[in-house]
């Protein structure tokens, strides 16, 4: 059924209405602060110099918040605009896609759209992750080589093991099993950074790989301690006995 004159005139008034009421909040909020050149400006601050991160953080989250809020009223007062153009042009009420009428009912739900259901923008729902999510997750999956076969070198991961050993904000109280040690706060606290084997933090070699060398060191008394009375090894993996040790020389 076709807009008559009296329901046109409804909706052109309350399509007026809801852009005035847009436009005096964001007089009222003075746009979010948004015209200031920096949001420490919206918060009397000079710097982020003496500002805790936490505060840091809080802050951003809120300017963050600001302009998604502006941008939804823009998009708001973007769709009202052409609404009134459609009016002008005597189009209101009827899809742009199909060109068939928009149900009143709809109409008067969403005064601003211009799509029947069917045709809505709206059918698709986006997939798009925000694009923090790309820093904040996986934690070490941009950096981390520990799943490469033979690679031994100092990635991600083991930056965090190296500086969580001095402490995180995680305490035993904060796991379902509370651990025993607060080295089990952390995955993998024990285990060997850029090497594989015990050993090779006290043999060494030349450039060429000759003139093997043991360095002595704790390391080289856990090796030797390791050893039971029979000269085998029973926790350094396989490797031979110090006294018959292929990759020392005599």
């Amino acid at each position: 059924m076709t807009l008559n004159a009296q329901q046109l005139s409804a909706f052109r008034s309350n399509l007026l209405q809801l852009k005035n009421e847009i436009n005096h909040r964001q007089e009222e909020n003075d746009y979010f602060d948004l015209n200031r050149g920096h949001y420490h400006e919206s918060m009397g601050e000079l710097s982020s110099y003496d500002n805790h991160p936490a505060d840091e953080g809080s802050a951003l989250y809120e300017r963050e918040k600001d302009i998604a809020l502006h941008q939804h009223m823009d998009y708001e007062l973007e769709s009202i605009e052409k609404a009134l153009l459609a009016m002008e042009n005597g189009t209101y009420g009827t899809c742009l896609v199909c060109h068939k009428e928009i149900p009143v009912e709809r109409l008067e739900a969403i005064p601003t759209t211009l799509y029947c259901k069917e045709h809505s923008l709206d059918q698709t729902v986006s997939h798009n992750r925000p694009i923090e999510e790309g820093v904040l997750m996986p934690p070490f999956g941009k950096f981390n080589k520990d799943e490469e076969d033979e690679s031994e070198s100092f990635d991600a991961e083991d930056s965090w093991q190296t500086v969580a050993q001095w402490g995180t904000s995680e305490t035993p109280s904060d796991f379902t099993v509370p651990p025993l040690d607060y080295n089990d706060t952390y995955m993998e606290y024990d285990e060997n950074v850029s090497y594989v084997e015990d050993y090779e933090n006290f043999i060494g070699n030349d450039i060429e790989g000759r003139n093997v060398t043991v360095y002595p060191n704790k390391q080289h008394e856990q090796y030797e301690d390791s050893l039971d009375e029979e000269g085998l090894m029973t926790s350094f993996g396989d490797l031979p006995a110090y006294e018959h040790d292929p990759y020392v020389e005599d």
